[in-house]
């Protein structure tokens, strides 16, 4: 078996809006170096200031240099049917794979990460980076942060670790089905391995043990590998995968929970590569104020944290509807609440009687604004779902209060259920918010027999 092993100098962190600036390979028999390739490359990108601060690597050292695509011919057939090797080997193979296949040769080859495979050979070290590892270890790097100094460097770790692995680790990681090849460079294997085929929320944590991203599952063993597979060069995953250095979960008894459980988990936390779950957020509220002639007035406004709005809604037309629907049940004036003129403001029966409410007394009015709110709020489901649990001893349940999300949990078998304060009193309490509700609410749709009202102790009877 034969292996190449990589190292490359680039413009940036990731190959799809990154350039490479100086490449290494050795081939390796296993033994020793049979053959070599090393050259400067002009990149179609700007080198910036901090990466000629790193490597010395400058637009005039490189400017007479061949572009990728006049080198790719050469590189390919360095690599082609090779294990390819490199410290970090996600990173180097991204970029080659990327710029190859940009130039014509598409690229595929069995993978070794020299950080993967140190970690499990030589346990316990203070870092694994290449400098902290080799300086641990007694090799000798010269020419440091360029690609023919780190890959003399990485050629006898590399040879070092084939030495010491007496177990039989290396062949492991090349197996067929191996994850090893697939998994960031920082993360445990077993890890991974200790995940289930079950619903839940995943957790990726960076070196400190913080939370960096949260994620949600119907099969979490199955999802968190689609994380690591395909070669995806975007800035994101180049970046996180990095930082990933271990992952924990917790299991759910069915997806809708492992839906809520991840809302509410990164509104928790809010780990810095969460982001999709911003777009749920409201948009537009039903509030309510009392103007300078104490009229108590209802409008539909943009969303603000700071105000607590009576309702939200993802659209200013669902408010507006729902507020025009409050004005005829109620008799409530459109102008006081923003939506139009009111004509009958504007009109006088014969009796000289002024015939909008408006201009009736604010105690006259605000009663029909009050009684609009009740109404509102009564309109508001009560209920709850009950659906499988996290094992067959158990049904789990989501409670919803006024339309608004109360809790979940799980309710063993045998527990002794008699009223509906005993199913609230199991459940966990949550702060709920407008993204969760609309989980719910597609879910009611869909599975209406799992929902029950509020008055049916159901989930006594489904024990």
């Amino acid at each position: 078996m034969e292996y190449a092993i990589v190292d490359i100098e680039t413009t940036g962190g990731y190959a799809s809006g990154s350039g490479i600036t100086e490449i290494a390979i050795r081939i390796f028999d296993g033994n020793s170096v049979i053959d070599s390739y090393e050259t400067l490359v002009k990149p179609s990108h700007n080198i910036p200031l901090y990466i000629t601060a790193l490597t010395g690597i400058d637009y005039e050292m490189v400017c007479d240099s061949p572009a990728f695509e006049d080198i790719a011919k050469d590189v390919f057939a360095m690599l082609q049917g090779r294990v390819f090797v490199a410290h970090n080997v996600n990173f180097d193979y991204s970029f080659l794979k990327y710029h190859l296949e940009d130039a014509g040769y598409v690229y595929a080859a069995p993978k070794l990460c020299t950080v993967r495979m140190a970690r499990k050979i030589k346990p316990g070290l203070r870092s694994y980076s290449l400098g902290n590892l080799c300086n641990d270890l007694g090799i000798i790097i010269e020419n440091r942060h360029r690609a023919g100094g780190d890959v003399d460097a990485a050629v006898t770790l590399f040879s070092k670790l084939l030495e010491w692995d007496n177990e039989g680790i290396i062949q492991a990681m090349l197996k067929k089905g191996s994850k090893e090849q697939q998994l960031p460079p920082n993360l445990p294997k077993e890890d991974f391995e200790a995940l289930p085929s079950k619903p839940g929320v995943y957790y990726f944590r960076d070196s400190k043990g913080k939370v960096i991203y949260v994620g949600k599952a119907k099969d979490l063993r199955k999802r968190v590998a689609q994380h690591f597979t395909g070669h995806n060069p975007n800035p994101q995953r180049q970046n996180f995968l990095r930082e990933i250095f271990s992952i924990t979960h917790e299991v759910c008894g069915t997806e809708l929970m492992a839906f809520i459980l991840e809302a509410l988990e990164i509104k928790r936390i809010y780990p810095k590569y969460n982001r999709a779950l911003k777009k749920y957020d409201p948009k537009f509220g039903l509030f309510v104020y009392e103007d300078l002639q104490g009229y108590q007035r209802l409008f539909i406004g943009k969303y603000n944290k700071s105000h607590l709005p009576v309702q939200v809604f993802t659209t200013r037309e669902g408010g507006m509807n729902k507020l025009k629907e409050l004005t005829r049940r109620f008799g409530l004036c459109a102008s006081l609440c923003r939506l139009s003129s009111c004509e009958l403001c504007e009109l006088i029966d014969k009796k000289n009687d002024l015939l909008c409410t408006a201009n009736q007394p604010p105690e006259i009015y605000n009663e029909k604004v009050r009684q609009a709110l009740s109404y509102l709020k009564e309109d508001m489901p009560g209920f709850y779902i009950v659906d499988k649990g996290r094992t067959g001893n158990e049904k789990s349940c989501i409670w919803v209060e006024q339309g608004n999300f109360y809790g979940m949990g799980y309710i063993d078998n045998s527990a002794d259920i008699n009223s509906m304060e005993d199913i609230k009193d199991s459940l966990t309490r949550y702060q709920g918010n407008h993204y969760i509700m609309q989980l719910i609410i597609s879910f009611m749709c869909k599975y209406p027999k799992k929902v029950y009202k509020t008055n049916n102790i159901a989930i006594r009877e489904s024990m």
